[in-house]
């Protein structure tokens, strides 16, 4: 195996294509999972218009290497990668991807789902929602946190 970790924070759009390709280039791995978060219309019964994410330069990079650290440490993974986009992004518009390989597909889905439900616990990440009356912080949700202690040993 490889052991490819690639952690991106950026403000420009990715290509799933692209990211797909690079995961999949070579015949070591029978699995390519990959997760894409979108901004989506609504949220909590309440329309959205817009999205910004803010981050903690450095901080937030750290963060995202010790959680593909920990899933590592879980299953036998060969390429992970994790690309946040922050700044201002409109309706449909992508924020995240997760992309894992393995040589099984059980390591792959369990290894994404663990990345997702920690990414949304653990960086430092801050959502403004705007919508036609104004913008507001998203506070953390319950439901993220309850996913994530799903997956203490």
């Amino acid at each position: 195996m490889t052991n490819v970790t690639t952690v991106r924070v950026q403000t420009q759009d990715f290509s799933v294509a692209d990211e797909y390709a690079l995961l999949a280039n070579d015949n070591q791995d029978g699995a390519v999972v990959n997760f894409i978060g979108k901004v989506r219309d609504f949220n909590d019964g309440s329309a959205v218009t817009d999205l910004t994410l803010e981050h903690y330069p450095g901080m937030t990079e750290s963060v995202l290497d010790q959680i593909c650290q920990q899933a590592r440490e879980r299953w036998p993974l060969n390429k992970v990668t994790i690309i946040h986009r922050v700044g201002t992004m409109a309706l449909g518009e992508q924020i995240v991807f997760i992309g894992v390989t393995s040589a099984h597909r059980k390591a792959a889905f369990a290894a994404c789902e663990f990345l997702i439900d920690f990414l949304k616990t653990k960086a430092p990440f801050w959502k403004l929602e705007a919508n036609d009356t104004g913008s507001k912080w998203v506070e953390a949700r319950d439901s993220d946190e309850q996913a994530a202690k799903m997956w203490q040993k």
